[in-house]
């Protein structure tokens, strides 16, 4: 977490994941959950991200924007995090994640650069903006797959 910290922090992004953010907690409820993986390379551990089951509390109200779907069950990722020198995670990540479920919801900082540019890259649509426990604002994206008929 303190390598992803470092990340944002030289681009830009100086704000999310303040101090004592994610907490011990935080993963542990992941966890609890059956949400919190681990991204293994060569047996090493180089990244970390929790893929959950909705409702997601935050997402219940968007602003300036809409849902693509509002009604069907969703996994939400947050938390990712890595090392500076592993490469490939976010691609690792939705591999996994739509190989479980075809509707995704992600958000993201303002100053995330990086997680927008990946986001977007990856087939995510922005969707509006969605508010923390906290009031802090971040940007919602959702990738919906839908089934090839034939």
């Amino acid at each position: 977490m303190d390598a992803a910290k470092k990340i944002m922090r030289q681009s830009g992004n100086m704000h999310q994941w303040g101090a004592g953010y994610p907490s011990e907690a935080a993963i542990m409820a992941d966890m609890e959950q059956n949400g919190g993986f681990v991204i293994e390379d060569g047996g090493k551990v180089v990244g970390y991200f929790a893929f959950l089951q909705s409702p997601e509390p935050t997402y219940a109200r968007i602003y300036e924007g809409k849902w693509i779907d509002d009604v069907q069950p969703y996994h939400v990722v947050h938390r990712i995090a890595s090392y500076p020198d592993a490469h490939g995670i976010f691609s690792s990540i939705m591999e996994f994640c739509f190989s479980h479920d075809t509707n995704i919801r992600i958000d993201t900082h303002r100053d995330n650069k990086i997680m927008q540019h990946n986001i977007l890259k990856h087939g995510f649509t922005y969707c509006g903006i969605i508010y923390l426990l906290s009031g802090d604002e971040r940007l919602a994206y959702q990738r919906i797959e839908f089934p090839l008929h034939t």
